[in-house]
């Protein structure tokens, strides 16, 4: 058997307690890599602090996307890097402004799909048939694009059914939609978004009903309730009355549960709520009451007056319409000086009358007078316009149910009359009680029934109960491991570790032999026997060296040589 040569220069690695020995030995060394891990800490400490803070540029990018992003990141000599599995690129956070604006004059991220963009780059002499279906991908795109925007949606796709025009009424055919929705991993979509995104489609599409929309999900569920509508239902309506039926119930066992305690009161509501619209308008006409409060509209008046005429006189009939005769001069004699009152001559002519007579004896013309007034009022008008809104209650229907309380022994007892007419009068007060609207009210006192596992569970002793027995098993196998554990540590573990942390056996010996010899140093001095056992070992190593140099040097000679040689010349 030949022993391998060690290489020049080598020295032989002590065993570990020796190492140990060379340490406490030498107590600078401890210091010094110590010192050399506090600068090595400090320097790493340097680098991490000088390392640029990465911020995230594009999240959530198609593949396609995400190479044409790292292919321009990378002619822009910008460092870059992934996270959260590879889903989005990171850069240096105060580089994330400058390079978005910088892949954005690029067109990058194009997203999954194309929007009007399309419609850029027309050619000349394209068809109708290509511009028509440009313009549907366009459409397409871009309602994409915004269903994309909700933040449960991670991507979306839009299929359009646009039928051709026609000129004929008849063959006139209504346009169609389908959506698929890829949601965010952990993610729901409630119907409320759903409901946004039919309305959406079919309000950005001419003459699309929002009922022709479908929208399903990426597992094929159907999202969108085509045949609600035909029903006459609506999901948002009838969440709409369950939440509103909750409210009562919470507002009656809110008030009635300090009282009566949490579990001894059950309510349930059944709202009936008005969805209709109403709008109607009405104008009435009534009389004054008060004509003096009456407001004026218009006033006309006319007066007229006649004075002085010649009444109509005479004997009707066919003599007295005859034109009168030829006239002559009557002859009459002058009137004397001193008469007073000339009297017609007797000699004159039948029906010849003097001038003088006429002119004292004319009696005066009657007179008239008529006046007319005509007032105008405003009539009593009202308008009225009411447009009631969808959602009213028109009936509740409560039912409360209360159980029997504990009584002064402990034994549950009904509640009296009057306590019971309080709990009414409580729960009409909490719903709001309308007995023009017709609502109804019950309240029934009566002891609940337990379930058939409690009465069970009261009948079987607690040894026998499954509940209990599941429990120990369980308790029973955490012990049998807590034993197992104590007897691996005290039967196993504890033993190795003595065995291979225990201080080497030959210490005690030597400074025991040590004492023997020497018999100035006092036994009982520790710290005397423990420095003279350092020097015993010092000296069995150097021994060892010893022996091991000779060793080498009977079995190689030219190693010995050639090492001397190069100590000698450095």
């Amino acid at each position: 058997m030949t022993a391998t040569a060690a290489p020049a220069g080598a020295v032989p690695a002590p065993a570990a307690p020796a190492l140990l020995e060379r340490l406490r030995a030498q107590p600078k060394l401890p210091l010094i890599v110590g010192g050399a891990a506090l600068v090595a800490a400090a320097a790493a400490f340097m680098l991490w602090s000088r390392a640029p803070d990465y911020k995230v540029l594009y999240t959530n990018v198609s593949d396609r996307d995400g190479g044409a992003i790292i292919a321009s990141l990378t002619q822009m000599n910008v460092p870059y890097k992934f996270a959260e599995g590879g889903s989005a690129i990171l850069i240096a956070g105060d580089k994330v402004p400058e390079v978005r604006l910088k892949l954005a004059s690029q067109g990058l991220p194009k997203g999954g799909g194309v929007g009007f963009e399309l419609l850029d780059n027309q050619k000349f002499g394209t068809s109708q048939f290509a511009e028509q279906v440009n313009y549907q991908r366009g459409l397409e795109g871009e309602l994409a694009r915004s269903i994309e925007s909700i933040g449960t949606v991670e991507s979306a796709r839009v299929h359009l059914a646009l039928p051709k025009p026609s000129l004929f009424v008849r063959e006139q055919k209504k346009p169609s939609a389908s959506v698929v929705l890829a949601l965010h991993r952990g993610r729901s979509i409630d119907e409320g978004q759903v409901s946004a995104i039919v309305h959406m489609i079919s309000s950005s599409v001419p003459e699309l009903d929002p009922k022709s929309v479908t929208v399903v999900d990426q597992r094929g569920n159907l999202l969108s309730a085509a045949n609600a509508g035909a029903r006459g239902l609506d999901v948002s309506q009838l969440k709409y009355a369950q939440e509103i039926e909750q409210g009562y119930i919470r507002r009656i066992e809110a008030i009635l549960q300090p009282i009566l305690g949490t579990s001894n009161v059950r309510a349930q509501v059944a709202a009936d709520i008005d969805f209709s619209v109403v709008e109607r308008t009405e104008e009435k006409f009534a009389p004054n009451q008060d004509p003096q409060k009456a407001a004026v509209r218009s006033q006309q008046s006319s007066e007229s007056s006649q004075q002085g005429g010649t009444p109509p006189g005479g004997v009707p009939g066919a003599l007295s319409n005859q034109p009168p005769a030829t006239p002559s001069a009557p002859i009459t004699a002058p009137r004397p000086a001193n008469a007073p009152n000339a009297t017609p001559n007797a000699a004159a002519p039948q029906g010849a009358v003097t001038t003088a007579s006429t002119a004292s004896t004319a009696p005066a013309g009657p007179s008239s007078l008529r006046k007319d007034t005509t007032t105008n009022y405003e009539l009593d008008r009202s308008i009225r316009h009411v447009q009631q809104a969808a959602g009213g209650v028109k009936r509740l229907s409560v039912a409360v149910v209360v159980n029997h309380l504990a009584g002064p022994d402990g034994k549950p007892r009904a509640l009296t009359p009057a306590e019971l007419e309080q709990v009414r009068n409580l729960a009409k007060e909490a719903m709001g009680y309308s007995q023009e609207r017709g609502d109804s009210l019950n309240v029934v006192n009566s002891a609940f029934a337990r379930d058939g596992q409690d009465e069970q569970k009261a009948d079987v002793p607690f040894w026998k109960d499954r509940d209990n027995i599941e429990l120990a098993r369980s308790a029973g196998l955490y012990l049998l491991l807590a034993l197992l554990a104590l007897f691996a540590w005290f039967a196993v573990l504890r033993p190795l570790l003595r065995k291979h942390l225990a201080p080497p056996p030959s210490a005690a010996p030597t400074a025991a032999a040590a004492t023997a010899a020497d018999p100035a140093i006092d036994p009982a001095d520790e710290a005397q026997a423990a420095a003279l056992a350092v020097r015993q070992r010092e000296s069995e190593r150097r021994q060892a060296d010893l022996d091991y140099a000779q060793q080498t040097a009977e079995q190689d000679p030219r190693l010995v040589a050639t090492l001397i040689k190069h100590w000698m010349n450095p």
